[in-house]
């Protein structure tokens, strides 16, 4: 076997132990909105309470995007992720066990800082591993294959929950998360042995980390795609992470099973779109930006169904619209060529981890504050008012809107090679 075809084997059993390790990352993500009502009922939460636990995730992950940059350009990703596989692994079965509230925040917290790394160390890896050209691709694959564990966590979790319980079902997760962790650490490497001529003459010019820093935050451009970044991930999350599922059950009046089999379409759409995403831009719109401007005015216009239009739908034409959504969420991935193509690959790191605070930060912000919104208008009996959902998702649509007019005066960072 020739060396070229020896490193390309392994840079695909790479992808394939890396891929294992983010589908539980997207598991952790979004795994709340099928369980929520049980944990609620569970440690006796209000919706607030409930945003914040969700909420707390995301926020650590996102803080903690900001010094795991510069620790994968100077540490490597593969220290870096098995690092926090370890941290992941301890969050998980403690949130397995927790009985109160603030058991429960400190579990969230240590999954969050654990799975804070996972998606850009691997984008940094692959930035050495594959080339500009392959980069798109890869890592829309990725992405679609690390939505396995967001389909994991609809449907598949509702069942298991209902036969053996919520506590159960995310210590089979902990454990499995500890046996991905040690794959990780025995199979990942950083870069190929012999490294693209270009590449590494870059990468031996590390920069420091307050000169990355300067360089990225002083891109205009930068912060456009930030903006674009945190509403495009907070609708999604808004959706599938967490207000999605008391939507549906509580105005839509769906069973858990039916909920999970709801939010299991936008995560089919998700993968769908994420595997085909990277092909639209080359072939279709020829430009990473014009993809994810369409992708998100047709998020855009989706997502406005929840301020009172998807309520009239009936239950074929939701299941469309949830799987649509998921479509319109993949061109999302296109952020990530975007910012490869932006910066140098020897801030690649630190770029991918400083765009992902806007993203994380989306998350945990929309969902917090949905969660205020929707305790203002008081619970009912049956739950909270369909009002209360369509103020709160008012939020994220609102946000998108104006980060969509404001994206239109980026530059264009179209592929060169």
């Amino acid at each position: 076997m020739s060396n070229t075809s020896r490193i390309r084997r392994q840079r695909w059993v790479i992808f394939s132990v890396l891929a294992l390790m983010y589908i539980l990352v997207y598991f952790y993500r979004v795994s709340l909105a099928v369980v929520a009502g049980d944990i609620s009922r569970e440690l006796r939460l209000t919706p607030q309470q409930l945003g914040s636990l969700s909420g707390i995730l995301f926020y650590v992950y996102a803080v903690a995007q900001l010094p795991l940059g510069p620790m994968i350009d100077r540490l490597g990703s593969r220290l870096v992720i098995s690092g926090c596989g370890v941290l992941t692994t301890i969050g998980g079965l403690l949130f397995s066990q927790a009985d109160t509230l603030a058991m429960a925040m400190a579990a969230r917290v240590f999954i969050g800082i654990g799975t804070a790394s996972v998606l850009m160390a691997t984008f940094t890896i692959f930035s050495h591993w594959f080339s500009k050209q392959e980069f798109g691709r890869v890592s829309g694959f990725m992405v679609a294959i690390g939505n396995l564990g967001n389909l994991s966590a609809t449907a598949p979790l509702a069942l298991a929950v209902a036969a053996i319980g919520w506590r159960s079902s995310f210590l089979v997760i902990g454990i499995l998360q500890a046996v991905v962790t040690v794959l990780v650490f025995s199979m990942v490497k950083d870069r190929p042995p012999v490294a693209d001529p270009g590449d590494a003459a870059d990468a031996a010019r590390p920069a420091g980390m307050l000169d990355a820093w300067g360089e990225i935050f002083s891109n205009p451009h930068f912060w456009l795609l930030g903006g674009v970044s945190f509403f495009w991930y907070g609708n999604y999350l808004a959706l599938q992470g967490l207000w999605g599922g008391p939507y549906l059950m509580e105005v839509m009046r769906l069973s858990r099973a039916a909920t999970g089999q709801m939010l299991m379409f936008t995560s089919l759409g998700f993968i769908s779109g994420s595997m085909v995403v990277d092909t639209v831009a080359r072939r279709l719109f020829r430009s990473y930006k014009k993809t994810l401007l369409a992708g998100q005015i047709v998020l855009l216009i989706l997502m406005s169904g929840f301020l009172g239009t998807a309520e009239t739908l009936p239950r074929p034409l939701l299941a469309l619209l949830f799987f649509a959504i998921g479509l319109a969420v993949s061109s999302g991935v296109m952020i990530y060529p975007i910012i490869r193509s932006m910066f140098s690959v020897r801030i690649v790191g630190t770029a991918l981890t400083s765009l992902n605070f806007f993203v994380l930060m989306g998350a945990a912000m929309t969902q917090q504050i949905m969660g205020v919104i929707v305790g203002s208008y008081g619970r009912g009996a049956a739950g909270a008012s369909p009002s209360a959902y369509h103020a709160a998702f008012l939020f994220p649509v609102a946000g998108l809107a104006v980060a969509i007019v404001a994206y239109f005066f980026a530059r264009d960072y179209s592929e060169k090679g």
